[in-house]
Protein backbone atom coordinates (compact mmCIF):
# COMPACT_ATOMS: atom_id res chain seq x y z
CA UNK A 1 0.00 0.00 0.00
CA UNK A 2 0.91 3.52 -0.23
CA UNK A 3 3.44 5.06 2.29
CA UNK A 4 3.93 8.65 2.96
CA UNK A 5 6.77 10.61 1.55
CA UNK A 6 8.54 13.27 3.13
CA UNK A 7 6.27 16.01 2.14
CA UNK A 8 3.01 14.02 2.68
CA UNK A 9 4.32 13.92 6.29
CA UNK A 10 4.74 16.83 6.50
CA UNK A 11 1.58 18.24 5.47
CA UNK A 12 0.17 16.29 7.33
CA UNK A 13 2.12 17.07 11.02
CA UNK A 14 1.36 20.85 9.96
CA UNK A 15 -2.73 19.56 9.71
CA UNK A 16 -2.74 18.41 13.13
CA UNK A 17 -0.51 21.48 14.76
CA UNK A 18 -2.88 24.03 12.82
CA UNK A 19 -5.82 22.22 14.16
CA UNK A 20 -3.90 22.44 17.91
CA UNK A 21 -3.94 25.83 18.15
CA UNK A 22 -7.30 25.82 16.65
CA UNK A 23 -9.37 24.06 19.12
CA UNK A 24 -7.49 25.77 22.14
CA UNK A 25 -8.56 29.05 20.57
CA UNK A 26 -11.67 28.02 20.49
CA UNK A 27 -11.17 26.73 24.34
CA UNK A 28 -10.30 29.84 25.07
CA UNK A 29 -12.88 31.95 23.79
CA UNK A 30 -10.90 33.67 20.91
CA UNK A 31 -13.27 31.94 18.13
CA UNK A 32 -16.59 31.31 18.50
CA UNK A 33 -18.75 28.26 17.78
CA UNK A 34 -19.76 29.46 14.63
CA UNK A 35 -15.74 30.84 14.09
CA UNK A 36 -14.75 27.17 14.59
CA UNK A 37 -17.52 25.22 12.86
CA UNK A 38 -15.51 25.19 9.55
CA UNK A 39 -12.29 24.83 10.71
CA UNK A 40 -13.63 21.51 12.49
CA UNK A 41 -15.54 20.53 9.51
CA UNK A 42 -12.42 20.69 7.66
CA UNK A 43 -10.84 18.06 10.18
CA UNK A 44 -13.42 15.69 10.00
CA UNK A 45 -15.23 17.02 13.60
CA UNK A 46 -19.03 17.19 13.45
CA UNK A 47 -21.87 17.54 16.37
CA UNK A 48 -24.17 15.06 16.09
CA UNK A 49 -27.24 14.35 18.34
CA UNK A 50 -25.62 13.52 21.73
CA UNK A 51 -21.38 14.29 20.98
CA UNK A 52 -19.21 15.05 18.81
CA UNK A 53 -18.29 12.73 15.78
CA UNK A 54 -14.89 12.17 14.38
CA UNK A 55 -14.24 10.80 10.59
CA UNK A 56 -11.01 9.38 10.18
CA UNK A 57 -10.11 8.78 6.36
CA UNK A 58 -9.60 5.22 4.97
CA UNK A 59 -8.49 6.20 1.14
CA UNK A 60 -9.64 3.40 -1.28
CA UNK A 61 -10.38 1.42 1.54
CA UNK A 62 -6.70 0.23 2.25
CA UNK A 63 -5.73 -0.14 5.68
CA UNK A 64 -2.29 -1.51 7.51
CA UNK A 65 -2.42 -3.58 10.66
CA UNK A 66 -0.42 -0.95 12.08
CA UNK A 67 -2.76 1.51 11.19
CA UNK A 68 -5.89 -0.50 12.61
CA UNK A 69 -4.30 -1.07 16.13
CA UNK A 70 -4.01 2.69 16.17
CA UNK A 71 -7.75 2.79 15.28
CA UNK A 72 -8.55 0.47 18.17
CA UNK A 73 -6.44 2.37 20.91
CA UNK A 74 -7.98 5.74 19.77
CA UNK A 75 -11.13 3.85 20.24
CA UNK A 76 -10.23 2.78 23.92
CA UNK A 77 -8.67 5.43 25.05
CA UNK A 78 -10.74 8.60 23.13
CA UNK A 79 -14.03 6.87 22.81
CA UNK A 80 -16.37 4.10 23.91
CA UNK A 81 -14.22 1.06 22.65
CA UNK A 82 -15.69 1.05 19.04
CA UNK A 83 -15.59 2.56 15.76
CA UNK A 84 -17.91 2.59 13.05
CA UNK A 85 -16.86 1.52 9.37
CA UNK A 86 -18.63 3.73 6.62
CA UNK A 87 -19.89 3.15 3.22
CA UNK A 88 -17.27 5.71 1.93
CA UNK A 89 -14.54 2.78 3.66
CA UNK A 90 -14.25 5.73 6.68
CA UNK A 91 -14.05 4.78 10.20
CA UNK A 92 -16.39 7.21 12.45
CA UNK A 93 -15.87 7.52 16.35
CA UNK A 94 -19.39 8.66 17.76
CA UNK A 95 -18.35 10.08 21.65
CA UNK A 96 -14.92 11.42 21.37
CA UNK A 97 -14.39 14.99 22.83
CA UNK A 98 -13.68 17.90 20.98
CA UNK A 99 -10.63 18.65 22.62
CA UNK A 100 -9.17 15.15 22.51
CA UNK A 101 -9.33 15.12 18.66
CA UNK A 102 -5.78 17.27 18.29
CA UNK A 103 -4.54 14.19 20.13
CA UNK A 104 -6.22 11.62 18.20
CA UNK A 105 -5.05 13.74 15.10
CA UNK A 106 -1.31 13.07 16.40
CA UNK A 107 -1.69 9.38 16.51
CA UNK A 108 -2.91 8.88 13.64
CA UNK A 109 -0.27 10.78 11.88
CA UNK A 110 2.43 8.77 13.28
CA UNK A 111 0.69 5.81 11.10
CA UNK A 112 -0.24 8.03 8.37
CA UNK A 113 -3.67 8.40 8.80
CA UNK A 114 -5.31 11.75 9.05
CA UNK A 115 -9.26 13.13 8.90
CA UNK A 116 -8.72 15.52 5.85
CA UNK A 117 -11.42 15.93 3.67
CA UNK A 118 -14.02 13.29 5.41
CA UNK A 119 -16.41 16.44 5.64
CA UNK A 120 -17.46 19.95 4.07
CA UNK A 121 -18.20 20.98 0.42
CA UNK A 122 -14.77 19.16 -1.06
CA UNK A 123 -13.47 16.41 -2.67
CA UNK A 124 -14.25 13.26 -0.36
CA UNK A 125 -13.00 10.14 0.19
CA UNK A 126 -11.99 8.52 -3.39
CA UNK A 127 -13.58 4.84 -3.32
CA UNK A 128 -12.80 1.94 -5.02
CA UNK A 129 -13.34 -2.22 -4.96
CA UNK A 130 -12.86 -4.23 -2.09
CA UNK A 131 -11.11 -6.88 -4.31
CA UNK A 132 -8.72 -4.07 -6.19
CA UNK A 133 -5.24 -6.03 -7.26
CA UNK A 134 -6.87 -9.65 -6.40
CA UNK A 135 -9.71 -9.88 -8.74
CA UNK A 136 -9.94 -12.36 -11.41
CA UNK A 137 -12.01 -10.05 -13.63
CA UNK A 138 -9.59 -6.92 -13.03
CA UNK A 139 -8.34 -4.97 -16.08
CA UNK A 140 -5.85 -2.60 -14.37
CA UNK A 141 -5.31 -2.57 -10.78
CA UNK A 142 -7.27 0.94 -9.43
CA UNK A 143 -5.66 1.70 -6.54
CA UNK A 144 -2.27 3.45 -7.98
CA UNK A 145 -4.94 6.10 -9.66
CA UNK A 146 -6.99 6.46 -6.96
CA UNK A 147 -3.41 7.49 -4.98
CA UNK A 148 -2.59 9.70 -7.63
CA UNK A 149 -6.12 11.25 -7.23
CA UNK A 150 -6.26 11.61 -3.58
CA UNK A 151 -2.93 12.99 -3.72
CA UNK A 152 -4.59 15.58 -6.41
CA UNK A 153 -7.33 16.33 -4.69
CA UNK A 154 -6.36 17.02 -1.57
CA UNK A 155 -6.17 20.71 -0.54
CA UNK A 156 -6.40 21.73 -4.21
CA UNK A 157 -7.04 25.22 -3.90
CA UNK A 158 -9.46 25.42 -6.69
CA UNK A 159 -12.32 22.89 -5.53
CA UNK A 160 -12.22 23.75 -1.33
CA UNK A 161 -15.49 25.48 -1.06
CA UNK A 162 -17.73 23.60 -4.02
CA UNK A 163 -21.39 23.94 -4.28
CA UNK A 164 -21.72 20.59 -2.14
CA UNK A 165 -19.83 17.39 -1.66
CA UNK A 166 -18.33 15.57 -4.40
CA UNK A 167 -17.67 12.16 -4.47
CA UNK A 168 -15.94 9.98 -6.45
CA UNK A 169 -15.71 6.32 -7.19
CA UNK A 170 -12.92 4.07 -9.59
CA UNK A 171 -13.36 0.33 -10.70
CA UNK A 172 -10.84 -1.42 -12.44
CA UNK A 173 -12.98 -4.91 -12.95
CA UNK A 174 -15.57 -5.89 -15.55
CA UNK A 175 -17.83 -6.28 -12.70
CA UNK A 176 -18.74 -2.65 -11.02
CA UNK A 177 -18.38 -3.34 -7.67
CA UNK A 178 -17.73 0.44 -6.88
CA UNK A 179 -21.29 1.58 -7.11
CA UNK A 180 -19.91 4.00 -9.69
CA UNK A 181 -23.13 5.00 -11.42
CA UNK A 182 -23.87 6.47 -8.41
CA UNK A 183 -21.29 9.20 -7.89
CA UNK A 184 -20.77 12.83 -8.69
CA UNK A 185 -18.06 11.21 -11.14
CA UNK A 186 -18.14 7.34 -11.78
CA UNK A 187 -15.15 5.81 -13.48
CA UNK A 188 -14.63 2.58 -15.40
CA UNK A 189 -11.26 1.53 -16.73
CA UNK A 190 -11.60 -0.08 -19.62
CA UNK A 191 -9.39 -1.42 -22.38
CA UNK A 192 -9.49 -0.97 -26.39
CA UNK A 193 -9.53 -4.20 -28.87
CA UNK A 194 -5.64 -2.60 -29.35
CA UNK A 195 -4.55 -3.06 -25.97
CA UNK A 196 -4.67 1.14 -25.06
CA UNK A 197 -6.48 1.57 -21.38
CA UNK A 198 -8.48 4.62 -20.61
CA UNK A 199 -11.56 5.34 -18.12
CA UNK A 200 -14.99 5.71 -19.05
CA UNK A 201 -16.26 8.79 -17.61
CA UNK A 202 -19.67 8.81 -15.88
CA UNK A 203 -21.12 11.78 -14.31
CA UNK A 204 -23.90 13.16 -12.29
CA UNK A 205 -24.50 9.86 -10.09
CA UNK A 206 -26.46 10.21 -6.87
CA UNK A 207 -28.18 9.19 -4.11
CA UNK A 208 -29.92 11.37 -1.75
CA UNK A 209 -33.18 13.11 -1.76
CA UNK A 210 -32.97 13.63 -5.63
CA UNK A 211 -31.30 9.78 -6.50
CA UNK A 212 -30.10 9.78 -10.21
CA UNK A 213 -28.18 7.61 -11.63
CA UNK A 214 -25.29 8.64 -13.34
CA UNK A 215 -25.02 9.36 -17.18
CA UNK A 216 -21.86 8.41 -20.05
CA UNK A 217 -19.95 11.87 -20.50
CA UNK A 218 -17.10 10.22 -22.55
CA UNK A 219 -16.59 6.70 -23.46
CA UNK A 220 -13.20 6.34 -23.39
CA UNK A 221 -10.25 8.86 -22.01
CA UNK A 222 -6.71 7.75 -22.19
CA UNK A 223 -5.51 7.25 -18.26
CA UNK A 224 -3.29 10.40 -18.23
CA UNK A 225 -5.94 13.05 -18.75
CA UNK A 226 -8.18 11.67 -15.96
CA UNK A 227 -6.72 14.39 -13.29
CA UNK A 228 -7.05 17.14 -16.18
CA UNK A 229 -10.50 15.96 -17.51
CA UNK A 230 -11.37 15.56 -13.94
CA UNK A 231 -10.78 19.12 -13.25
CA UNK A 232 -12.64 20.22 -15.97
CA UNK A 233 -15.71 18.59 -14.67
CA UNK A 234 -15.23 20.00 -11.31
CA UNK A 235 -14.53 23.25 -12.64
CA UNK A 236 -17.68 23.42 -14.61
CA UNK A 237 -19.98 22.53 -11.98
CA UNK A 238 -17.68 24.81 -9.44
CA UNK A 239 -18.87 27.66 -11.89
CA UNK A 240 -22.24 26.84 -12.43
CA UNK A 241 -23.92 24.55 -9.72
CA UNK A 242 -26.22 26.20 -7.56
CA UNK A 243 -25.39 27.51 -4.63
CA UNK A 244 -28.37 29.10 -3.33
CA UNK A 245 -30.27 25.31 -2.12
CA UNK A 246 -28.34 23.04 -0.23
CA UNK A 247 -30.78 20.16 -1.77
CA UNK A 248 -30.03 21.16 -5.40
CA UNK A 249 -26.65 22.08 -5.11
CA UNK A 250 -25.19 18.69 -6.25
CA UNK A 251 -23.73 17.79 -9.38
CA UNK A 252 -26.71 15.69 -10.63
CA UNK A 253 -28.96 18.90 -10.90
CA UNK A 254 -26.90 20.76 -12.98
CA UNK A 255 -26.34 17.56 -15.44
CA UNK A 256 -30.35 16.85 -15.53
CA UNK A 257 -30.71 20.75 -15.95
CA UNK A 258 -28.14 21.35 -18.90
CA UNK A 259 -28.67 18.07 -20.19
CA UNK A 260 -25.55 15.24 -20.84
CA UNK A 261 -24.49 16.47 -24.11
CA UNK A 262 -24.59 20.37 -23.07
CA UNK A 263 -23.08 19.60 -19.92
CA UNK A 264 -20.50 17.38 -21.90
CA UNK A 265 -19.57 19.98 -24.54
CA UNK A 266 -19.07 22.38 -21.76
CA UNK A 267 -16.46 20.17 -20.44
CA UNK A 268 -14.81 19.31 -23.40
CA UNK A 269 -14.41 23.09 -23.97
CA UNK A 270 -12.89 23.77 -20.19
CA UNK A 271 -10.58 21.19 -21.16
CA UNK A 272 -8.82 22.28 -23.89
CA UNK A 273 -7.04 24.84 -21.24
CA UNK A 274 -6.31 21.50 -19.82
CA UNK A 275 -5.47 19.31 -21.63
CA UNK A 276 -1.85 18.31 -21.85
CA UNK A 277 -0.68 20.55 -18.74
CA UNK A 278 1.04 20.12 -15.90
CA UNK A 279 -2.26 17.33 -14.34
CA UNK A 280 -1.26 15.32 -17.18
CA UNK A 281 0.01 12.21 -15.49
CA UNK A 282 3.50 10.63 -16.76
CA UNK A 283 4.20 6.93 -17.06
CA UNK A 284 7.34 8.20 -14.68
CA UNK A 285 4.83 9.25 -11.35
CA UNK A 286 2.66 6.13 -12.31
CA UNK A 287 5.40 3.89 -12.13
CA UNK A 288 6.04 5.95 -8.76
CA UNK A 289 2.52 5.20 -7.07
CA UNK A 290 2.71 1.96 -8.22
CA UNK A 291 5.18 0.38 -7.00
CA UNK A 292 3.71 1.09 -4.08
CA UNK A 293 0.91 -1.82 -4.48
CA UNK A 294 3.34 -4.07 -6.12
CA UNK A 295 1.75 -7.66 -4.96
CA UNK A 296 3.59 -9.04 -2.51
CA UNK A 297 5.81 -12.48 -1.92
CA UNK A 298 2.89 -15.02 -2.68
CA UNK A 299 4.22 -18.41 -2.63
CA UNK A 300 4.01 -20.82 -5.56
CA UNK A 301 1.35 -22.95 -4.60
CA UNK A 302 -1.41 -25.32 -6.49
CA UNK A 303 -4.23 -23.86 -7.43
CA UNK A 304 -6.66 -25.77 -5.76
CA UNK A 305 -5.39 -27.27 -2.63
CA UNK A 306 -6.30 -30.93 -1.60
CA UNK A 307 -6.47 -30.35 2.20
CA UNK A 308 -8.89 -27.18 1.73
CA UNK A 309 -11.66 -29.06 -0.38
CA UNK A 310 -11.53 -32.38 2.20
CA UNK A 311 -11.95 -29.81 4.81
CA UNK A 312 -15.24 -28.31 3.38
CA UNK A 313 -16.31 -31.90 2.47
CA UNK A 314 -15.86 -33.51 6.64
CA UNK A 315 -17.47 -29.21 7.94
CA UNK A 316 -20.39 -28.54 6.89
CA UNK A 317 -20.45 -25.02 8.54
CA UNK A 318 -16.81 -24.37 7.29
CA UNK A 319 -18.12 -24.98 3.42
CA UNK A 320 -20.88 -22.68 4.40
CA UNK A 321 -18.61 -19.97 5.29
CA UNK A 322 -16.20 -20.45 2.19
CA UNK A 323 -19.61 -20.29 0.14
CA UNK A 324 -20.74 -16.85 1.70
CA UNK A 325 -17.30 -15.35 2.49
CA UNK A 326 -14.34 -16.49 0.03
CA UNK A 327 -13.60 -15.15 -2.82
CA UNK A 328 -11.34 -16.79 -6.09
CA UNK A 329 -8.14 -15.27 -6.42
CA UNK A 330 -6.27 -14.51 -9.10
CA UNK A 331 -3.20 -16.17 -7.74
CA UNK A 332 -3.46 -19.95 -7.62
CA UNK A 333 -3.53 -20.89 -4.39
CA UNK A 334 -4.39 -17.94 -2.72
CA UNK A 335 -7.99 -16.36 -1.72
CA UNK A 336 -9.68 -13.14 -0.82
CA UNK A 337 -11.72 -13.56 2.74
CA UNK A 338 -14.63 -11.37 3.82
CA UNK A 339 -14.88 -10.96 7.54
CA UNK A 340 -18.41 -10.02 8.29
CA UNK A 341 -18.90 -7.26 10.80
CA UNK A 342 -22.89 -8.23 10.71
CA UNK A 343 -23.06 -10.46 13.29
CA UNK A 344 -26.98 -10.50 14.60
CA UNK A 345 -27.71 -8.34 17.17
CA UNK A 346 -24.72 -6.04 16.56
CA UNK A 347 -25.15 -2.86 14.80
CA UNK A 348 -23.63 -3.54 11.13
CA UNK A 349 -20.49 -1.97 10.28
CA UNK A 350 -19.83 -1.38 13.56
CA UNK A 351 -16.27 -3.31 15.55
CA UNK A 352 -15.14 -2.82 18.82
CA UNK A 353 -11.28 -2.17 19.45
CA UNK A 354 -10.92 -5.81 20.26
CA UNK A 355 -11.94 -6.75 16.98
CA UNK A 356 -10.06 -4.59 15.24
CA UNK A 357 -6.70 -5.71 16.87
CA UNK A 358 -7.97 -9.18 16.34
CA UNK A 359 -8.25 -8.15 12.72
CA UNK A 360 -5.06 -6.83 12.49
CA UNK A 361 -3.71 -9.89 13.96
CA UNK A 362 -5.57 -11.53 11.03
CA UNK A 363 -3.89 -9.82 8.66
CA UNK A 364 -0.94 -10.02 10.03
CA UNK A 365 -0.87 -13.46 10.49
CA UNK A 366 -2.60 -14.54 7.63
CA UNK A 367 -2.48 -11.38 4.91
CA UNK A 368 0.76 -9.97 4.86
CA UNK A 369 -0.17 -6.85 7.21
CA UNK A 370 -3.10 -5.59 5.26
CA UNK A 371 -7.05 -5.02 4.99
CA UNK A 372 -9.79 -3.49 2.92
CA UNK A 373 -12.71 -1.91 4.26
CA UNK A 374 -15.62 -2.72 2.24
CA UNK A 375 -18.11 -0.02 1.02
CA UNK A 376 -20.98 -3.12 2.46
CA UNK A 377 -19.30 -2.25 6.05
CA UNK A 378 -17.38 -5.02 5.98
CA UNK A 379 -13.73 -5.87 5.69
CA UNK A 380 -11.52 -8.39 3.47
CA UNK A 381 -8.45 -9.46 3.91
CA UNK A 382 -7.41 -10.01 0.38
CA UNK A 383 -4.19 -12.76 0.07
CA UNK A 384 -5.44 -16.03 2.17
CA UNK A 385 -4.07 -18.97 1.07
CA UNK A 386 -6.27 -21.46 0.79
CA UNK A 387 -4.31 -24.09 2.69
CA UNK A 388 -4.72 -21.86 6.16
CA UNK A 389 -8.62 -21.12 5.22
CA UNK A 390 -9.83 -23.73 7.66
CA UNK A 391 -7.38 -22.27 10.77
CA UNK A 392 -8.29 -18.82 9.86
CA UNK A 393 -11.94 -19.49 9.60
CA UNK A 394 -11.35 -20.65 13.56
CA UNK A 395 -9.44 -17.56 14.52
CA UNK A 396 -12.21 -15.68 12.89
CA UNK A 397 -14.77 -17.07 14.29
CA UNK A 398 -13.52 -16.47 18.05
CA UNK A 399 -13.34 -12.81 17.10
CA UNK A 400 -17.07 -12.29 16.10
CA UNK A 401 -15.92 -12.10 12.16
CA UNK A 402 -17.10 -15.65 11.07
CA UNK A 403 -20.75 -15.20 10.06
CA UNK A 404 -21.60 -16.69 6.55
CA UNK A 405 -23.95 -14.10 5.63
CA UNK A 406 -22.22 -12.22 2.87
CA UNK A 407 -24.16 -11.42 0.12
CA UNK A 408 -27.46 -12.75 2.08
CA UNK A 409 -30.26 -10.24 3.66
CA UNK A 410 -28.74 -10.11 6.96
CA UNK A 411 -25.57 -8.81 5.52
CA UNK A 412 -27.20 -4.95 5.42
CA UNK A 413 -25.88 -1.65 4.82
CA UNK A 414 -27.08 0.58 7.48
CA UNK A 415 -26.54 4.19 8.48
CA UNK A 416 -26.11 4.83 12.50
CA UNK A 417 -29.05 6.64 12.30
CA UNK A 418 -31.43 8.51 15.08
CA UNK A 419 -29.40 6.78 17.66
CA UNK A 420 -27.10 9.37 16.32
CA UNK A 421 -27.16 10.82 13.59
CA UNK A 422 -28.90 15.10 13.86
CA UNK A 423 -30.14 14.29 10.37
CA UNK A 424 -31.73 11.47 10.86
CA UNK A 425 -35.56 11.18 10.56
CA UNK A 426 -35.66 7.76 12.40
CA UNK A 427 -33.51 5.30 13.97
CA UNK A 428 -32.21 2.71 12.04
CA UNK A 429 -30.16 0.61 14.30
CA UNK A 430 -32.39 -1.04 16.32
CA UNK A 431 -34.80 -1.69 13.44
CA UNK A 432 -32.41 -3.73 11.72
CA UNK A 433 -31.75 -5.35 14.48
CA UNK A 434 -35.24 -6.76 14.74
CA UNK A 435 -35.05 -7.76 10.98
CA UNK A 436 -31.65 -9.61 11.81
CA UNK A 437 -33.38 -10.97 14.63
CA UNK A 438 -36.22 -12.33 12.64
CA UNK A 439 -34.13 -14.17 10.25
CA UNK A 440 -31.25 -15.42 12.51
CA UNK A 441 -31.66 -19.13 11.17
CA UNK A 442 -29.21 -19.33 8.97
CA UNK A 443 -30.67 -22.27 7.30
CA UNK A 444 -33.74 -19.84 6.06
CA UNK A 445 -31.15 -17.37 4.96
CA UNK A 446 -29.23 -19.73 2.38
CA UNK A 447 -32.86 -20.65 1.26
CA UNK A 448 -34.06 -16.94 0.84
CA UNK A 449 -30.14 -16.51 -1.56
CA UNK A 450 -28.63 -13.72 -2.76
CA UNK A 451 -30.41 -10.04 -1.60
CA UNK A 452 -29.33 -6.90 -0.54
CA UNK A 453 -31.13 -5.14 2.07
CA UNK A 454 -30.02 -1.33 2.93
CA UNK A 455 -31.18 1.17 5.64
CA UNK A 456 -31.04 4.52 6.18
CA UNK A 457 -32.37 6.71 8.42
CA UNK A 458 -33.36 9.72 6.07
CA UNK A 459 -33.40 10.62 2.90
CA UNK A 460 -29.15 11.41 2.94
CA UNK A 461 -29.31 7.97 1.83
CA UNK A 462 -26.32 6.76 4.24
CA UNK A 463 -27.22 3.45 3.89
CA UNK A 464 -27.86 3.33 -0.01
CA UNK A 465 -31.38 2.20 0.74
CA UNK A 466 -31.81 3.29 -2.82
CA UNK A 467 -29.82 0.77 -4.46
CA UNK A 468 -30.96 -2.36 -2.26
CA UNK A 469 -33.09 -4.91 -3.59
CA UNK A 470 -35.42 -4.01 -0.70
CA UNK A 471 -34.58 -0.63 0.85
CA UNK A 472 -35.26 0.56 4.39
CA UNK A 473 -36.04 4.33 4.38
CA UNK A 474 -36.57 6.48 7.84
CA UNK A 475 -39.16 8.92 7.86
CA UNK A 476 -40.53 12.00 10.32
CA UNK A 477 -44.86 11.71 10.39
CA UNK A 478 -46.23 14.01 13.12
CA UNK A 479 -42.59 13.63 14.84
CA UNK A 480 -43.05 9.41 14.84
CA UNK A 481 -40.58 7.31 13.31
CA UNK A 482 -42.25 5.76 10.31
CA UNK A 483 -40.40 3.50 7.52
CA UNK A 484 -41.02 3.58 3.83
CA UNK A 485 -39.92 0.61 1.87
CA UNK A 486 -38.65 0.48 -1.62
CA UNK A 487 -37.91 -2.74 -3.86
CA UNK A 488 -36.24 -3.33 -7.06
CA UNK A 489 -33.05 -1.56 -6.69
CA UNK A 490 -29.21 -3.13 -7.43
CA UNK A 491 -25.66 -1.95 -7.68
CA UNK A 492 -23.23 -3.85 -10.01
CA UNK A 493 -23.49 -3.12 -14.26
CA UNK A 494 -26.92 -2.87 -13.96
CA UNK A 495 -27.16 -0.57 -11.64
CA UNK A 496 -30.84 0.50 -10.66
CA UNK A 497 -32.87 2.42 -8.64
CA UNK A 498 -35.82 1.05 -6.51
CA UNK A 499 -39.68 2.26 -6.25
CA UNK A 500 -41.54 3.16 -3.51
CA UNK A 501 -44.09 0.58 -2.84
CA UNK A 502 -46.93 2.19 -0.67
CA UNK A 503 -47.44 3.82 3.08
CA UNK A 504 -44.62 3.37 5.43
CA UNK A 505 -44.41 1.60 8.23
CA UNK A 506 -44.62 1.60 12.43
CA UNK A 507 -41.43 0.21 13.21
CA UNK A 508 -42.96 -2.67 15.11
CA UNK A 509 -44.50 -3.82 11.69
CA UNK A 510 -40.85 -3.54 9.62
CA UNK A 511 -40.16 -7.21 10.08
CA UNK A 512 -43.27 -8.34 9.62
CA UNK A 513 -43.41 -6.65 6.50
CA UNK A 514 -40.01 -7.88 4.66
CA UNK A 515 -41.09 -11.10 5.97
CA UNK A 516 -44.67 -11.23 3.64
CA UNK A 517 -41.94 -9.91 0.51
CA UNK A 518 -39.49 -13.10 1.32
CA UNK A 519 -42.31 -14.99 1.87
CA UNK A 520 -44.06 -14.04 -1.69
CA UNK A 521 -40.94 -14.30 -3.21
CA UNK A 522 -40.21 -17.85 -2.54
CA UNK A 523 -43.87 -18.83 -3.64
CA UNK A 524 -42.99 -17.08 -7.04
CA UNK A 525 -39.52 -17.69 -7.59
CA UNK A 526 -38.35 -20.15 -10.15
CA UNK A 527 -35.17 -22.62 -9.75
CA UNK A 528 -32.49 -21.00 -9.19
CA UNK A 529 -34.05 -17.17 -9.51
CA UNK A 530 -32.66 -14.21 -7.34
CA UNK A 531 -34.96 -12.34 -5.57
CA UNK A 532 -34.05 -9.30 -7.93
CA UNK A 533 -34.68 -11.22 -10.99
CA UNK A 534 -38.06 -12.16 -10.09
CA UNK A 535 -39.02 -9.08 -8.92
CA UNK A 536 -37.72 -7.73 -12.50
CA UNK A 537 -39.69 -10.94 -14.00
CA UNK A 538 -42.94 -10.02 -11.89
CA UNK A 539 -43.22 -6.55 -11.49
CA UNK A 540 -44.36 -4.55 -8.16
CA UNK A 541 -48.00 -5.04 -8.12
CA UNK A 542 -47.68 -8.21 -6.90
CA UNK A 543 -45.43 -7.52 -4.06
CA UNK A 544 -47.69 -4.31 -3.17
CA UNK A 545 -50.47 -6.82 -3.10
CA UNK A 546 -48.34 -9.70 -0.72
CA UNK A 547 -47.61 -6.63 1.50
CA UNK A 548 -51.09 -4.55 1.18
CA UNK A 549 -53.02 -6.82 0.49
CA UNK A 550 -56.46 -5.65 -0.78
CA UNK A 551 -56.10 -2.13 -0.58
CA UNK A 552 -53.20 -2.64 -3.42
CA UNK A 553 -55.40 -5.19 -4.97
CA UNK A 554 -57.76 -2.61 -5.75
CA UNK A 555 -55.22 0.09 -6.62
CA UNK A 556 -53.79 -1.77 -8.77
CA UNK A 557 -57.14 -3.34 -10.65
Amino acid sequence: MYRYDHYDQALVDERVAQFRDQVARWKAGELSDDEFRPLRLQNGLYVQRHAPMFRIAVPYGMLASRQLRCLAQLGRQYDRGYGHFTTRHNLQFNWPKIEDVPEMLAELAKVQMHAIQTSGNCIRNITTDQFAGVAADEILDPRPLCEIMRQWSTFHPEFAFLPRKFKIAVNGAREDRALTWFHDIGLHIVKTDDGLVGFRVIVGGGLGRTPIRGEVVREFLPWQDILSYCEAIIRVYNRYGRRDNAYKARIKILVQALGVEEFGRQVEAEWTHLKGGPATITQAEYDRVAACFAPPAYATLPAIDEAFVQQQAESLPFARWVERNVRPHRVPGYAAVTLSLKKPGTAPGDVTSEQMEAAADLADKYSFGELRVTHEQNLVLADVEQRRLVDFWQEAKAAGFATPNIGLLTDMIVCPGGDFCDLANARSIPVANAVQARFDDLDYLWDIGDIELNFSGCMNSCGHHHVGNIGILGVDKGNEEWYQITLGGEQGNDAQLGKVIGPSFAAADVPDVIEKIIRFYIAQRQEDERFIDTFRRLGADPFKIAVYGDKARLKAA
